[in-house]
């Protein structure tokens, strides 16, 4: 079964960057949907962006729409989230995840990477 790695994570000042990497292990099926998630310290896990595998299509949640961007490589098996403008609010840990485009849930998930934003 394919796996999920993420990287990218850090401390980074109020207004600052971060990109994310999310590395599969193996092909992604073009059936597949990708999201970034993400949850805060004693919050509950919450969906920051969607793609699509095999097309464009993407969705992003009100709090990171105009700073965060989702993309995918698919040569290289590989989803990004680009973080602009990052908030202490923004501070979690985020998980990149996948399922197939016709079953509502994620059924592989990675480990998960830090990003901390100091005020």
């Amino acid at each position: 079964q394919v796996q999920l790695a993420e990287s990218g994570g850090g401390l980074v000042q109020a207004g600052g960057s971060l990109r994310l990497s999310c590395a599969a292990s193996g092909p992604i099926s073009s059936t597949y949907a990708m999201a970034w998630f993400r949850q805060a310290l004693g919050k509950e896990r919450e969906l920051v962006a969607t793609i699509g595998w095999s097309d464009s299509i993407t969705y992003y949640a009100d709090s990171v729409k105009g700073r965060f961007t989702i993309s995918r490589d698919n040569f290289k098996n590989t989803m990004f989230l680009e973080m602009n403008n990052l908030k202490p609010d923004d501070t979690a840990v985020y998980y990149c995840a996948a399922r197939q485009s016709f079953v509502p849930e994620y059924s592989l998930w990675g480990q998960g990477t830090q990003v901390t934003v100091s005020s």
